[in-house]
């Protein structure tokens, strides 16, 4: 029984700690100020468990009170011969040919910034229909708190839309270990998964990593090597 107290006591202090990291970006985002949208980037490597903690940040965010509108990067792929336009495997097509970056800032991160009328969308593409979305735009209230999950967040054409920006620090060889587990079914074997990541993911990301210097310009840094244990291994002053 005293192995199993330890157990059940170590979990407890693991799920506690992730929840207090939560607790903390969100107090923090809920704090900004509340003349236009706060836009927040939750950004980092494939796999790194972004899409996870941008739900868990719009639970806490929205149990405070605050709107929140939650969009991902996905959304706003370019069809697929621009995105293979330099081969399938290419990380410069990865990097520089995936997403439309021109419809998310006109779309999403515009009309929330200062100035903007607040009218946004969500998505521009479906990439499982390969095909363009058009839905009617939605009027956001003036405090709501706007969550985006994605690659490449930071990059030089996006850094200046963010209020709040949180990069995942993981290992190349944890997102593979994870992709394993993750994207087989969605490329058919783990050979495909390892074959995609190691020339087209994984060298976008490190291209990624020099270009933008994700890691030292976000807000909050963030190692989410052990997902039950985050760290915040650096935050605003």
């Amino acid at each position: 029984m005293g192995g199993n107290g330890f157990s059940v006591g170590r979990d407890a202090e693991i799920a506690a700690a992730r929840v207090m990291v939560v607790h903390t970006l969100a107090e923090w985002i809920v704090a900004r100020c509340r003349e236009w949208v706060v836009r927040v980037a939750v950004d980092g490597p494939d796999a790194a468990g972004k899409t996870t903690l941008a739900d868990e940040l719009a639970e806490r965010i929205g149990g405070r009170g605050r709107p929140v509108i939650r969009a991902g990067v996905d959304a706003f792929h370019r069809p697929r011969a621009e995105r293979r336009r330099r081969g399938e495997l290419s990380p410069h097509g990865y990097f520089l040919d995936a997403f439309d970056y021109g419809a998310l800032r006109r779309l999403l991160l515009d009309p929330l910034g200062p100035g903007g009328d607040r009218w946004y969308r969500t998505a521009a593409f479906d990439l499982r229909a390969e095909s363009a979305v058009d839905t009617p735009a939605d009027l956001a209230p003036a405090d709501a708190v706007l969550l985006v999950d994605g690659v490449f967040l930071l990059r030089r054409e996006l850094r200046e839309h963010w209020d709040v920006s949180i990069f995942f620090g993981i290992s190349p060889g944890e997102s593979l270990r994870r992709a394993l587990l993750r994207d087989v079914d969605l490329f058919g074997s783990p050979a495909a998964v390892r074959e995609r990541y190691e020339a087209r993911y994984l060298p976008a990301q490190e291209m990624y990593r020099r270009n933008a210097a994700p890691h030292e310009r976000a807000h909050f840094l963030l190692d989410n090597t052990d997902p039950a244990n985050p760290r915040i291994l650096r935050s605003p002053a």
